[in-house]
């Protein structure tokens, strides 16, 4: 497995908008529809990745949690299909199903949303207040595929309560590791 880390983009960014086909319902959704009240979460993920199958539990479970609370998600994958098949929209919707996700689950076809967050690994998590200001980038938690350390989401999840509380978010944060973008 490569380790791939976040590119950290700068606190306070303004999330870049996009138009993105939802492998779920078949839509073009779009950023502004997509957005929570109190805040979002978009992470870019993939069918394969073991980091991201590593997770899948915590992020299913956090996007229900959070939703009630005013918090968006959004799953992105960016992959280039023509090499890795596995992450075409078509299985998307069956990961999707399977890992019993709350939330779209897009597609960026062209790879330009991904360019545009500057995400670099699957999975990279980000997290925008409710202006779309960007509050947090990083880690899910410690947990990897094989280290032994629990999988709870701790670092986004604290990161979620900060802002839900109007807390500030402590900006020393750890990058994601990943596989990294399967870039055209």
């Amino acid at each position: 497995m490569a380790m791939t880390p976040s590119n950290m983009l700068s606190l306070g960014t303004i999330a870049p908008d996009f138009n993105l086909l939802d492998t779920i319902s078949a839509k073009t959704l779009e950023l502004q529809e997509l957005k929570g009240d109190k805040g979002t979460v978009l992470m870019f993920i993939c069918n394969h990745c073991p980091f991201v199958i590593h997770v899948n539990p915590e992020i299913a479970k956090l996007g229900v949690e959070y939703k009630a609370k005013g918090i968006g998600f959004i799953a992105i994958s960016s992959n280039d299909i023509e090499n890795y098949p596995q992450d075409a929209p078509h299985l998307m919707t069956k990961v999707a199903q399977r890992e019993g996700y709350s939330f779209p689950y897009l597609y960026d076809e062209t790879q330009e949303v991904a360019k545009a967050y500057d995400a670099a690994c699957t999975p990279d998590f980000y997290l925008f207040d409710a202006e779309l200001k960007l509050a947090y980038r990083g880690q899910l938690d410690d947990s990897r595929p094989g280290n032994g350390l629990p999988l709870n989401g701790t670092d986004l999840r604290n990161a979620m309560d900060n802002l839900l509380e109007g807390i500030t978010i402590d900006e020393n944060q750890k990058p994601s590791i990943g596989c990294n973008i399967k870039w055209k």
